[in-house]
């Protein structure tokens, strides 16, 4: 199945996803901007952000007990509570659309061309001002991020494929 524009109206979307969900399809080919539509459960969601907060309060109380550099311990704390608000967003902001969630649409391979584009996912470090180093975070590659995560649970890290030229 190819997927057109008209699909992924805002009046077409419910429909077109329960085609696919319902459907037989040895493969979807869906566009960037039309992929990112489809939303992953905001239970995944806040899992992937708690699990997160959970690495970054362990890595803080690790950097103390081996009197870590106290630049490293800031940084840390302020990824923490950029995390912690993006998680009361999360609880706060209930969709207008609800469309079935990515898990429902029984996807169980993700092929991804031109993978470059979903580049600059949050990351926390020490060193500034670095090339190549984005300090900004992508919601495009946070979206990607949290269903290839997914699909990884789902298939044993054996369900996506990045391809780039």
């Amino acid at each position: 199945m190819v997927t057109t524009k008209r699909d992924f109206e805002t009046s077409r979307r419910k429909k077109f996803c329960a085609r696919i969900a319902t459907g037989d399809y040895d493969a979807v080919i869906i566009g960037y901007s039309q992929f990112e539509k489809i939303p992953i459960s905001t239970e995944r969601q806040e899992a992937l952000i708690r699990r997160e907060i959970r690495g970054i309060v362990n890595s803080i109380e690790e950097l103390k007990a081996n009197n870590g550099e106290k630049f490293s311990v800031k940084a840390k704390e302020r990824a923490r509570k950029s995390l912690e608000v993006k998680l009361e967003k999360l609880r706060a902001n209930k969709r207008k659309d609800s469309v079935i969630s990515f898990e429902e649409l029984g996807v169980d391979r993700l092929f991804v061309d031109e993978s470059d584009t979903f580049k600059n996912l949050f990351f926390v470090t020490k060193m500034q001002n670095v090339a190549g180093l984005s300090a900004s975070e992508s919601q495009r590659a946070s979206d990607m991020f949290a269903k290839t995560r997914y699909l990884d649970e789902l298939t044993g890290s054996k369900g996506v494929i990045f391809a780039t030229g």
